[in-house]
């Protein structure tokens, strides 16, 4: 009988750490918000203020109008991808990271609204929708419009989803500007992006690029984040290349060999996160960053809250009231925080609100103590 392997285990504390530095959370990092984005893999940006504090929190000097300035370049776009949610990512990865999880997650998403397509050739909505969102960008209710006369007894959100599961579409400006926004307009990815720069990734690298933003982490982890399944064989294929762990409960821990594991004391300044963060949607087992006992607190239905961190871990939600001329940010901990940790936190909030609030706007950081 073989004996079972037994590779050296890390405990939630230095995966903490590990992640933190991944993910450019420990200090701030000296990235341009195009290099960031990329070392990310993207940004969730399910809304559209999220991607930008969530820079604001991992680089150094980071301004609102940073990112704003390369998504009007299109250098970054906002675009459906991992598990069927939009994320701001640079062009190499929009269209890689689409079609690697075109035949997964995207095509469930399909398969579940096909009651609705009854008759509907989707060759034919395919080019349909092309020739239109081509023509100019356009919304999903023109679009689903324009499909209707071609089916006009088909369901009009099934049309929709169905081009948009088949089409690499992505959602032009000023969508997703800082303080610009505007409705979602669609269009081709090869209209809005051009010939793309280098081949798109495969399977391999984007497991490489996983561990390198998101490691140590198991098969499960990845899955969870890509909204793929049966990674194992990859892994499989890149083990030898790799360093091997294991978790408190003996789940395997892949890394890349030459990837930071800062030591499980390393200080981990506050942190303010904003709804969605990779950082809290990218692992099946969240106990890095979120101990059991406060998993369900960061949530309410489908609805994600703003987050702060402590030593790293999650420690509470804040607030974001925007007036006219003054806006409040409220700190809401879920146990009682000591006075340094305390002050650590204002000082964080006040550089958060002086990076994200327009010059001359007062600002208050109101503590909801327990």
């Amino acid at each position: 009988m073989a004996l079972k392997t037994t590779h050296p285990a890390l405990g939630s504390r230095a995966l903490n750490r590990a992640t933190l530095d991944r993910q450019l959370l420990l200090r701030p990092a000296p990235l341009g918000v195009e290099e960031a984005v990329g070392h990310l893999v993207g940004l969730q940006a399910q809304n559209t203020k999220p991607p930008y504090y969530a820079l604001a929190a991992r680089l150094d000097g980071f301004r609102p109008e940073d990112l704003s300035a390369v998504m009007e370049s299109r250098r970054v776009a906002r675009i459906v991808s991992l598990r069927s949610t939009v994320h701001t990512h640079t062009p190499r990865d929009a269209v890689g990271l689409r079609r690697l999880v075109q035949a997964g997650a995207i095509d469930r998403e399909l398969k579940m609204f096909r009651k609705g397509l009854d008759g509907v050739d989707l060759d034919r909505l395919t080019a349909l929708a092309t020739a239109y969102v081509e023509e100019q960008p356009r919304t999903l209710k023109a679009l689903r419009e324009h499909l209707l006369q071609e089916w006009p007894d088909a369901d009009p959100q099934s049309l929709g989803i169905a081009a948009r599961c088949l089409l690499l579409m992505v959602q032009v400006t000023p969508r997703g500007l800082w303080r610009r926004s505007g409705q979602v307009a669609l269009t081709t990815a090869d209209v809005w992006f051009g010939e793309p720069e280098g081949d798109a990734a495969g399977l391999d690298e984007t497991v490489l690029r996983y561990l390198g933003a998101f490691g140590p982490a198991s098969v499960k982890d990845m899955q969870t984040w890509c909204g793929l399944t049966r990674l194992r064989p990859a892994f499989e294929r890149l083990r030898p290349g790799l360093l091997v762990f294991q978790d408190e409960h003996g789940t395997e821990l892949f890394d890349l060999p030459d990837a930071p594991r800062p030591d499980e004391d390393t200080p981990a300044p506050p942190r303010f996160l904003p709804e969605f963060d990779n950082l809290l949607l990218s692992h099946a087992d969240r106990t890095r960053v979120v101990s059991a006992e406060y998993r369900s607190r960061s949530w309410t239905g489908n609805q994600a809250h703003r987050v702060f961190l402590l030593d790293g871990f999650l420690a509470g939600l804040w607030h974001l009231d925007e007036g006219k001329d003054r806006t409040t940010l409220t700190i809401e901990p879920f146990a009682r925080v000591p006075r340094a940790a305390r002050a650590a936190l204002a000082s964080e909030a006040e550089r958060t609100l002086r990076l994200m609030t327009p010059a001359g706007t007062r600002y208050d950081i109101v503590h909801a103590d327990r």
